[in-house]
């Protein structure tokens, strides 16, 4: 079955109109979803909607460019993960330019994570995150992005954020397909008005679609500081007890950079004090751990 780009046209108008009226955003008027000029491509089946759309940007397409598969046949996830790309899935890619110091690139990840969950969360989807690009519904992945650059001078001259969701693709145990969430949703009588209702694959890429613009335009707008505390309300990790070359601790936050806070319990160190669950104060430190230095995993947050 294709991908209908008609009618994900049409569904932009929708999506952007029911964005707008949230008034979630602390945006001038007409400003925070003023409409991209999207130019779509849609095939049946390609490598990665990334590397076709970088194709794309070689071949003179601008900002706003957008790549769609039915299938990829090597989707990639972060550090070269395979991500599963099977039919009923949204595979799709943007391309921004953001003229931006290379530094930024990580915060591009975060903006857009961030802003896909919030557009996500209007339709009544309680989605999370998972630091750093995961998307989670319930405890389980329901989608990922990957962020691809090109430099110049230090700074990025195109940026392609690839964004996989599972819709009603398989999924393997520790993932969601977001359709079957819906039913059950639907039999239980608690999903919103039609008008806030996802009922397509279609619906789903516009959704995303303009969930990164969202993101962009206020990280572009406000900055990574603005951001922060609205994506660490949104992690899934805060909280969380992890391991880290022997050593226990909690995750607390994030930093501009992307990377991940968390706070060791470190008895020598007599400057700081953490006061865990159990209500015990024990002296700590806190270090910055870099995308890929630790594996947070699904099963401890159910």
């Amino acid at each position: 079955m294709g991908f209908d780009v008609n009618q994900m046209e049409a569904a932009l108008e929708i999506v952007r109109i029911a964005l707008e009226a949230t008034g979630l955003l602390p945006l001038e008027p007409n400003q925070l979803l003023k409409p991209p000029e999207f130019t779509i491509h849609s095939v049946d089946t390609v490598a990665s909607t990334n590397q076709m759309l970088w194709e794309l940007i070689d071949q003179g397409a601008r900002a706003g460019t957008v790549a769609i598969a039915c299938q990829q046949q090597a989707g990639r996830g972060q550090w070269g993960r395979q991500w599963q790309s099977l039919p009923g899935g949204l595979y799709l890619s943007v391309g921004l330019r953001p003229q931006q110091a290379i530094a930024q690139a990580p915060q591009i990840t975060l903006c857009s994570a961030w802003g896909i969950a919030t557009a996500l969360r209007q339709y009544q989807i309680p989605v999370q995150l998972k630091w750093l690009n995961d998307l989670v519904l319930n405890g389980h992945k329901l989608g990922g992005i990957l962020t691809e650059t090109r430099v110049r001078q230090g700074q990025m001259t195109d940026v392609v954020v690839g964004v996989g969701i599972n819709w009603a693709n398989p999924v393997p145990e520790t993932a969601i397909a977001l359709q079957a969430h819906l039913e059950g949703q639907q039999a239980a009588s608690l999903l919103a008005e039609d008008s806030r209702r996802v009922t397509s694959l279609e619906m789903l890429g516009a959704i995303a679609l303009y969930g990164i613009m969202w993101g962009y335009t206020y990280w572009q707008r406000y900055g990574i500081q603005a951001l922060i505390p609205s994506y660490e309300a949104l992690l899934v990790n805060m909280g969380q007890r992890v391991e880290l070359e022997g050593r226990s601790g909690q995750v607390v936050g994030i930093n501009e950079d992307g990377t991940l806070r968390v706070q060791l319990l470190d008895s020598h160190d007599p400057q700081k004090t953490y006061l865990d669950q159990s209500g015990l104060s024990t002296r700590a430190t806190e270090i910055s751990v870099k995308p890929g230095m630790i594996q947070l995993g699904y099963s401890q947050h159910p």
